[in-house]
């Protein structure tokens, strides 16, 4: 936690070390100073260690959950699979732009389907959890409507274990702890940013991951529709990708992009420390914060110091490795926008603070979430470049109004999710997956089908309802 002895301090010893005393006092002065440098290093690692929860061995067992919690937690996570280089992104950009639009998000209505006993939607759900998870693939997402099953958690996680999904941590878990529904420990079904205090928040648009870790898959819930606003919000990335300019699809491409991932506010007292001690102090708090971090994430963080905090204050700014804003999809080969600029974006946010009033920063956890985005060679994004993503964002932006027992099952690699603000009461809730059961089929298929008819052509499907 941050320690506000620890912010008096330094500027009182800066006063000291330059008031006229003697030599030998001096040195005694700064021996002091670099003792309670050292035991903010500690404070500094204490606080990192307060918001990273120990990690789980990665070759835990995997298996698909069934309804009840687990006794020990599912796997991590699986890595993020980025796919092949484009070596020609503008060619890519310009060929599929040439195509009709993808499907996206179809609507299963159980009361269209008749299904009236939760007997009887968790056995349709059964008898067609292949075909289902197959157009979830290929349309980026389905909404499930109407369905009682899922109106409890237990309904809810027998609707994905008849699907067949194999759930995994929240990717949050290595840099942080997200509350679950029920409150405990290994519950598979975790909060989805319900918290009174977060209701002005607008969740950006976004896919799931923390740095190279990203869920195969979602399912979000609804237990419990708030009283004004809260849609669950969904956009298509292939979509994202065909909107953006060709010209700043390259950049982005060949540059790459980098998020900072947290900022450490606790350091504007660095300032006003004598000029020879203000270097060496602000190397040994950046180590001991970089040590501290990448002790507990399975991915490289830097940090750099900034003077754009809160008050235009010092922050140490942890950014994750660069990476591609584009991945081409594990199973179908679509490039999709993988790029979490609108909600991490700081501009973009702040601009949104005009809308919904101001996030709530101050203190505690949220304020050292902080996070941004840049180019991957740590250039700043242009304002121009930031509109652009910005408005192409919002032109594919669905709002879902879901009420008690609506799923939106997504695939995390194709569909972008977010949420807007609300009043009242929400209750939503969200599982991860690592994959499902059939996935290595689809992909033979999908191999199979390269380069003549697919083997995967898409049959009528009548127990689909309209696109939203």
């Amino acid at each position: 936690k941050e320690s506000n002895s620890f912010l008096i301090h330094p500027i009182d010893v800066s006063n000291t070390l330059n008031s006229p005393k003697s030599s030998k006092h001096r040195q005694k002065k700064r021996k002091m100073v670099h003792q309670k440098v050292l035991a903010l290093a500690a404070a500094t690692v204490v606080a990192v260690n307060g918001f990273a929860p120990p990690s789980i061995s990665i070759s835990q067992s995997r298996h698909v959950l069934s309804a009840a919690t687990l006794d020990t937690p599912p796997p991590l996570a699986p890595l993020t699979v980025w796919g092949d280089k484009l070596n020609d992104i503008r060619e890519v950009h310009s060929k599929l732009n040439s195509e009709p639009a993808p499907e996206f998000a179809p609507e299963v209505s159980a009361k269209s389907l008749g299904l009236d006993t939760t007997e009887q939607q968790l056995q349709y759900v059964k008898d067609n959890a292949f075909e289902l998870k197959q157009r979830m693939q290929e349309c980026g997402a389905v909404i499930f409507r109407d369905f009682e099953l899922m109106k409890t958690q237990d309904g809810f996680q027998e609707f994905y274990a008849a699907l067949g999904m194999k759930v995994c941590l929240d990717p949050l878990h290595s840099v942080s702890a997200r509350p679950t529904v029920d409150g405990k420990k290994n519950s598979p079904v975790y909060e989805a940013v319900n918290k009174e205090s977060r209701k002005n928040f607008f969740i950006g648009m976004h896919n799931e991951f923390v740095g190279t870790r990203a869920p195969r898959a979602a399912a979000f819930v609804c237990f419990k529709a708030a009283e004004k606003g809260g849609e669950f919000l969904i956009a298509d990335g292939r979509k994202m990708f065909r909107d953006l300019s060709p010209q700043l699809v390259e950049e982005l491409y060949n540059r790459g992009i980098r998020y900072s991932v947290m900022e450490l506010p606790f350091f504007g007292w660095v300032e006003n420390l004598p000029g020879p001690l203000k270097e060496p102090v602000m190397g040994a708090l950046q180590g001991a914060a970089s040590a501290a971090i990448n002790a507990k994430v399975d991915f490289d963080v830097s940090l750099q110091w900034r003077d754009d905090g809160y008050d235009d204050a010092k922050v140490l700014q942890a950014r994750a490795p660069a990476q591609k804003p584009i991945v081409i999809h594990p199973v179908t080969g679509d490039p999709t926008w993988f790029c979490n600029v609108h909600s991490h974006s700081s501009k973009l946010r702040k601009e949104r603070e005009s809308v919904y009033g101001a996030e709530r920063f101050e203190d505690g956890a949220s304020r050292i979430n902080k996070s941004d985005m840049f180019f991957g060679d740590d250039g700043d994004i242009s304002e121009a470049a930031l509109k652009e993503m910005d408005d192409v964002t919002y032109k594919n932006m669905k709002y879902v109004k879901m009420t008690e027992g609506d799923v939106v099952l997504l695939d995390n690699y194709k569909c972008m999710h977010g949420r807007n603000v609300f009043d009242g009461t929400r209750k939503h809730g969200v599982a991860w997956f690592e994959g499902w059961e059939g996935e290595e089929e689809m992909k033979a298929a999908q191999q199979t089908a390269k380069g003549g008819a697919s083997a995967m052509k898409k049959q009528p499907a009548p127990f689909f309802a309209t696109e939203v």
